[in-house]
């Protein structure tokens, strides 16, 4: 049987987007492809077992994801003899790969607005790594998936000669997100205050995803109002002081809460109780915490930009990522006004009902099998 390969070394204990594309990958691919086998590399802070279906093999690689021995030398640590096809899921392909390859390239940040990446611009080793491993993908893999008609339009008017090795595989929402009751005594657990309404803001501190501009329309939307609180769920990096700063800054400090990553009960509860997530970004390749807002019945705010308008539908409330008074407008009227935020909280259950990591899965499943075929294909027309 042909064997894929798949590279599932973000699944660990820090969460992120492509943790979750990785693991919907690890759970479903080896039941939709049965006859192919499936050599899943993780990292050693993976649980022991990704998989106990039949047809997987797991191998531990001590190299990080985004590392050069992973970008230049990954073919030297870890056996890939057999392998028919490789999956490269976090943006990155790594060189030497002798099979045909599938890049899942989320975004092109790194390649047309770093700036956005990585608030340390003092790292140009850094960019050049990405900007690397980035355009190596593009131009040797057999297909290019991507999570977004935004990103793969994106991809397509920067690369146009990438367009027909483009594929999209939406992602989809896990059964941990889903609408429910929080108690009082959850609510004290997370730290909220009794009576308070909650704006949420979920991710990375990066600054593609504009929190300190989050922190300003919060400010411009509930100038003087104790009864609405802020609260930041979000891998913290060691810049993050400039958001407290600035918190102070605007006078709200008492007003914000920054918590670091959170569990799926922990953050689903968060999606729960809040009145909205506000979500601002400047570029998201699809940005799962809408799609996980909206599965747990709480309704969004977000730009108008990249992909948030096609994951959002008419489920949310859209303005101008530059309009931060246009955006505070909109975060003020879904947390006043008590009937919009039902009829977006509905919208929005009925749009994430439809986003499935099995659906997710199966796109993956079908790029490899038709990248295996057009392999065999090639190789049976070179013999003599």
């Amino acid at each position: 049987m042909p064997t894929v390969c798949i590279d599932c070394r973000y699944i660990g204990p820090r969460p992120s987007g492509i943790a979750k594309v990785e693991a919907a990958l690890v759970e479903f691919a080896p039941e939709l492809a049965p006859e192919l086998e499936f050599l899943l590399l993780k990292s050693p802070s993976a649980p022991r077992r990704l998989s106990h279906a039949a047809n997987v093999t797991e191998v531990v690689v001590g190299a990080a994801a985004n590392s050069p021995a992973t970008m230049w030398w990954l073919p030297r640590i870890v056996d890939l003899s057999r392998v028919d096809l490789f999956h490269a899921t976090f943006n990155i392909l790594p060189a030497g790969l002798a099979m045909p390859c599938v890049t899942t390239v989320h975004d092109i940040m790194w390649l047309t607005r770093q700036e956005w990446c990585n608030a340390r611009l003092s790292r140009p080793l850094e960019r050049r790594f990405y900007r690397h491993g980035i355009a190596r993908a593009l131009r040797n893999s057999a297909a290019v998936a991507t999570v977004s008609e935004a990103s793969r339009s994106e991809i397509a008017t920067h690369f146009p000669d990438v367009i027909s090795r483009l594929r999209v595989t939406s992602p989809g929402v896990g059964p941990a997100y889903s609408p429910g009751q929080v108690t009082k005594e959850q609510l004290a657990g997370l730290g909220i205050p009794e009576g308070r309404k909650v704006v949420l803001t979920v991710g990375q501190y990066v600054p593609y995803k504009n929190h300190e501009g989050a922190l300003r329309i919060f400010a411009k939307a509930f100038a003087g109002r104790d009864d609405v609180v802020m609260v930041f769920v979000q891998r913290l990096s060691r810049n993050a002081e400039r958001l407290r700063a600035q918190a102070r800054h605007l006078g709200i400090a008492d007003r914000v809460h920054f918590l670091g990553a959170l569990d799926d009960d922990e953050l689903t509860a968060f999606y729960r109780s809040a009145s909205v997530l506000l979500h601002p970004s400047f570029c998201e390749g699809f940005g799962l915490p809408l799609a996980e807002a909206m599965a747990c019945g709480c309704p969004v705010v977000a730009s108008d930009c990249s992909a948030m308008p096609e994951v959002l539908g008419d489920a949310g409330m859209l303005a101008p990522v530059n309009d931060e008074g246009a955006l505070a407008q909109a975060l003020r009227r879904v947390v006043d006004d008590a009937v919009l935020a039902r009829r977006l909280g509905r919208a929005g259950m009925a749009r994430a009902a439809n986003m499935r990591w099995r659906e997710f899965a199966r796109a993956n499943v079908d790029i490899y099998r038709e990248v295996l075929r057009n392999a065999q294909r090639s190789s049976e027309f070179a013999r003599p």
